[in-house]
């Protein structure tokens, strides 16, 4: 009995110290400015690692590419960066713009396609958060012709 009561006393100091560390990062997340969180969602966009990334969306996350489609929740997100993003995109941001909820970037874009050459394009994305997270999307993007 003593030795479950040990056991037990562990395991619960274990999990209060792990909740300790997620409620840091959650703090951590809200008080970086939104600016600042996209960017650092994007790093990992940049190394591939995906599912990084869409810890920092909403659940109900939508991205609208404005003329192309409309993506609802990050089931729908995960299938798009399967297919579109054979290799981690190449991103190169002009500006970004901060107000309130949103976030307005500029930049451009190159992507590896099916046949391994890049597609260069250029992107305005206004991104919009709630608590800190990626709750929606609206991309502008335009192909660049040589």
């Amino acid at each position: 009995m003593k030795k479950l009561l040990i056991i037990i006393t562990v395991l619960l100091m274990i999990n209060l110290d792990a909740q300790a560390k997620n409620n840091n990062n959650l703090k951590q997340q809200k008080n970086m400015n939104n600016t600042a969180i996209l960017h650092t969602a994007n790093e990992f966009v940049s190394k591939g690692n995906y599912e990084s990334f869409l810890a920092y969306c909403t659940t109900d996350t939508k991205w609208v590419f404005v003329g192309e489609r409309i993506l609802h929740g990050k089931e729908e997100v995960r299938a798009y960066m399967k297919e579109f993003y054979i290799e981690p995109p190449v991103f190169d941001v002009e500006l970004a713009i901060e107000e309130g909820d949103f976030v307005t970037v500029t930049g451009n874009i190159r992507l590896k396609n099916k046949n391994g050459k890049y597609e260069h394009f250029n992107y305005c994305d206004i991104w919009r958060f709630e608590n800190g997270k990626i709750a929606e999307l609206k991309a502008f993007v335009i192909e660049k012709k040589p």
